[in-house]
């Protein structure tokens, strides 16, 4: 051809191998980062056919790390990690330093320096924001407690990371790369001199930026072109990396997370997530395929004990340090495991980080190889071993390990309700758990809610104990005292433990009860069922559920009604069009119980 097309033929080769294998691993059940990281390997110069060049996939793989980090920086909020703090911080830093030590000892018998150790372990400390959210998405965990910790966990290492990328540059600038790293008085000059820049990097972008960029960003709101405030949002992301790099000394990482943040915090920010960063996804496609471009097919004749020790590393190391910190910090066992699973893999920052570690010369090329496998083997695991959670508890409960036992965390056992109440035992204390709650007990009945989190059960026996003492008091007019002693009349109850466990559900006062609700549509349902069952097959059995197509099923298992939130929707929806079209009452009426009996 007359002219060079090299950046072409690499952006179309690469992102259609990344499509056909992308969507062959999804069809798999598996995450589509394995195939991206498949399709590097058959476009990459260790392959047949078609080659990708090299330095074009490098380029686009650094496109694609400013966008990944502008996105992290656009979707970090500071309260998110403070809810969690207790078990998110003390555990990324333990299972930081876990890994870290691992890497430093397994590489050292490979005869890898220390400082090339350190960093291996570090980068094989960081688990995957796309797989876990995919995990927790796919196990409806997104929003339970262990959905909380493994994201704040995950927003600590991706701090640590961001941290690390900074500072690698001054400690190993490149210049020096491959040679000793100089005399310490001149490191920790270097060190001081960017702890400086970084600081002003920072102050400027937080300080400044917090006024520029929301103001930019309204100017060009106001013209009502979308493709402007598309432009507006790419240049401050590519604008503010490059200067953080020319100007500061910085990592064009830092950079771009740093203006994700600014615009986080304005009233931009869902625009900008929603509408300004179309070639994210694409780029970040292909910064996965520039990894797998790395791997050498012929290095698994030699490399292989590396490989596995790598893999050992990310399944077995870094789960047992997550698994005994969050068990040292008091939380059941199920939480433990589930947030350790949830963890047992490496991805996008892991690649960042050892891609620099290679790029001055502090890691040896082998590394990249034992990472790719390593990813590769840990992302197609990780759903299964999530899977088999369920599973594990089960049979670990029926040894009596990991029960949460009444009288523990469980509290005293809930007495019997008043001579005239009716008592319904709650599973679940959300959004719609809470709306149960209160309708019941201002109906006169008597609540018992069965909950996970034991903040929240702490919180609900705080509120039981203050309207036990205002009605002990009495009103001010000297009238008798309202029953809310927590038992009696209208009351509230709570009982920290698993549903699943006949146990906690007798600790509950099920045997009393007349019914028994399902608020949240995260429960294993299925097992409460069966296990309520055994315990009182007189109560009534009411669940809540997200899709249409569970609610057989669920009747089936022995629940008498099941709501589902699809069913509530089209409900709701059909019977205003049948009203505004029209419809009389009889109509909409006789169409709300076929639309019941079908779907409740």
């Amino acid at each position: 051809m007359p002219h060079n097309i090299d950046l072409i033929l690499t952006l179309a080769g690469g992102l259609t191998a990344a499509l056909a294998l992308g969507f062959i691993t999804q069809k798999l059940r598996l995450s589509p980062i394995v195939g991206y990281l498949l399709a590097g390997m058959v476009v990459g110069p260790y392959s047949p056919g078609f080659v990708a060049d090299a330095d074009t996939a490098t380029q686009f793989a650094e496109l694609g790390v400013i966008l990944l980090m502008f996105g992290v920086g656009l979707h970090f909020h500071l309260k998110d990690l403070m809810a969690v703090r207790s078990v998110a911080v003390p555990g990324a830093i333990v299972q930081i330093a876990a890994a870290t030590v691992l890497g430093m000892l397994a590489t050292h018998f490979f005869g890898w320096s220390w400082t090339a150790g350190a960093v291996f372990g570090m980068a094989i400390s960081v688990a995957s924001t796309v797989v876990l959210t995919r995990v927790l998405s796919d196990n409806r965990a997104m929003h339970t407690p262990v959905g909380h910790v493994a994201i704040g966990w995950l927003v600590v290492e991706d701090l640590f990371t961001i941290l690390v990328l900074v500072l690698l540059p001054a400690l190993f600038p490149p210049a020096a790369a491959g040679a000793a790293a100089g005399a310490t008085g001149s490191v920790w000059v270097t060190l001081g001199m960017t702890t400086l820049k970084l600081g002003a990097l920072v102050v400027f972008t937080l300080v400044a930026g917090q006024r520029l960029i929301p103001l930019l960003l309204s100017y060009v709101a106001r013209t009502g072109t979308r493709d402007l405030f598309t432009l507006a949002v790419l240049v401050l992301a590519l604008g503010i990396a490059v200067g953080a790099a020319e100007f500061f000394g910085a990592s064009m990482a830092l950079g771009a997370f740093l203006a994700g943040m600014v615009v986080g915090q304005s009233d931009f920010s869902a625009r900008a997530a929603a509408e300004a960063l179309p070639m994210r996804d694409a780029f970040a496609v292909l910064f996965f395929v520039s990894v797998g471009m790395l791997f050498d097919p012929a290095s698994l004749a030699t490399g292989w004990p590396l490989m596995l020790v790598t893999l050992g590393i990310v399944l077995v190391g870094k789960p047992l340090a997550a698994l005994l910190v969050v068990l040292g910090l008091g939380h059941p066992l199920r939480k433990a495991v589930s947030v350790a699973v949830a963890l047992a893999q490496i991805g996008e920052f892991s690649f960042i980080l050892a891609s620099m570690g290679t790029a001055l010369g502090v890691l040896p090329p082998e590394a990249g190889n034992a990472m790719v496998v390593a990813a590769v083997l840990s992302i197609t695991i990780n759903p299964l071993l999530y899977k088999g959670i369920d599973p594990l508890m089960k049979a670990l409960a029926r040894r009596g390990i990991g029960v949460v036992r009444a009288g523990g965390d469980g509290g005293m056992p809930v007495p019997p309700p008043g001579d005239n109440a009716h008592r319904v035992v709650l599973i679940g204390y959300g959004p719609v758990g809470r709306a149960i709650a209160r309708i019941l007990r201002d109906n006169d009945m008597d609540v018992v809610v069965v909950e996970m989190n034991i903040d929240t059960v702490r919180e609900l026996r705080a509120q039981a104990a203050r309207e036990a003492a205002e009605g002990e008091g009495g009103d001010a007019d000297g009238s008798a005292p309202a029953p809310h002693d927590g038992h009696d009349g209208h009351g509230l109850a709570a009982v920290h433990g698993d549903a699943t466990q006949a146990e906690i559900l007798r600790h509950a006062g099920l045997e009393q009860a007349e019914a028994l609700i399902i608020s949240t549509a995260t429960a294993p349902a299925r097992e409460i069922i069966e296990v309520a069952r055994g315990v009182n097959p007189r109560a009534r059995i009411l669940i809540h559920t997200t899709y249409l197509r569970e609610a057989e099923a669920l009747r089936a298992g022995g629940a008498e009604v099941v709501f589902s939130g699809e069913g509530a929707v089209a409900l709701s929806l059909s019977t205003f069009l049948l009203r505004e079209l029209g419809a009389t009452d009889e109509q909409v009426d006789a169409e709300r119980r076929r639309i019941r009996e079908e779907w409740c």
